[in-house]
C-alpha cells in the first residue's frame, strides 16, 4: 500500500509533471486561456497516459529492450489518433480549440518518459496508479492556470464549458468578476508565461518551507518540452 501512496503523491506534486518536471510546457501554455480548455486537454492527456501506461506494463514481458522505444511510440501514436477522432466525433466544439495540441500529445515526454521509466517495468496495477496520478497533477495544473487567467484576463471561469464538453458541463460556468473590462495580456501567450512563472514561484517557497527537494526528477531517458 506505501508503493501506491507514493506513486499517487508523486504525481500529483512531489514529481508532477509540471511543477518538478518542467515537461509539457507548450501545450500548457498555449491552450490554457481558460480553465475549459484546461480541463479538456488534461482530460485528453490522463486517458492516454493511463491506457500508455497500461498497455506498456501488459507488452513488455514480449516487447525486448532493442524495440522497446519504437514500440511504445507506436501505441501512444495509436492511443492518441483514436482520442482525437474520439474528440472529433463527441466533443467536435473542443477538438477545434484544441486543435493541433491533441495529436501533440503524441510527442509530450511525461508520457513517454512514464511508459519508459516506470509501466514497462512495473506490475499492471502500480501502472495504471501512476498514469491516473500524473495525469490528474497534469490537469489540475491545466485548470488551475487557465482559471486563474481567465478569471484576471476576462471575469470569467469555465467560459462555455457547455459548449466544449457538453450541456452536462454547464454548472460549471460562472462569472466572478461582474463588470470587468478584463486583462487581455492574461489571456494571451505572454500571460501564460507570467501566470506559470508566479505558480512556480508560489510551489518554490512552500517546497523550500517545507523542506522539500526542489531539484527537478527526470521522467524517463527521454527529456524534452
Amino acid at each position: 500500500m506505501s508503493h501506491f501512496k507514493t506513486v499517487v503523491s508523486d504525481g500529483l506534486w512531489n514529481n508532477n509533471i509540471v511543477l518538478k518536471q518542467y515537461m509539457a510546457l507548450c501545450p500548457l501554455l498555449a491552450v490554457t486561456s481558460s480553465a475549459t480548455n484546461g480541463l479538456g486537454l488534461g482530460l485528453a492527456t490522463l486517458v492516454v497516459m493511463v491506457a500508455a501506461n497500461a498497455m506498456a506494463s501488459v507488452f513488455s514481458r514480449w516487447v525486448t529492450k532493442a524495440v522497446r522505444l519504437p514500440f511504445n511510440i507506436l501505441m501512444i501514436a495509436s492511443l492518441v489518433t483514436l482520442t482525437d477522432l474520439l474528440l472529433n466525433a463527441y466533443l467536435h466544439e473542443l477538438h477545434k480549440v484544441l486543435g493541433l495540441f491533441i495529436p501533440l500529445i503524441v510527442t509530450n515526454c511525461a508520457i513517454l518518459g512514464r511508459v519508459e521509466s516506470f509501466a514497462s517495468k512495473q506490475t499492471l496495477g502500480l501502472s495504471l496508479v501512476d498514469g491516473l496520478a500524473m495525469g490528474l497533477g497534469f490537469t489540475w495544473v491545466l485548470v488551475v492556470l487557465g482559471g486563474l487567467r481567465e478569471i484576471f484576463g476576462s471575469g470569467t471561469l469555465f467560459a462555455n464549458a457547455s459548449g466544449l464538453l457538453g450541456s452536462h458541463f454547464s454548472f460549471l460556468e460562472m462569472t466572478i468578476l461582474p463588470d470587468y473590462h478584463g486583462f487581455l495580456l492574461l489571456i494571451l501567450p505572454p500571460g501564460g508565461f507570467l501566470m506559470l512563472a508566479g505558480i512556480l514561484a508560489l510551489q518554490q517557497a512552500f517546497a523550500g518551507k517545507h523542506g522539500q527537494n526542489k531539484g527537478m526528477t527526470k521522467a524517463g531517458s527521454v527529456t524534452c518540452m
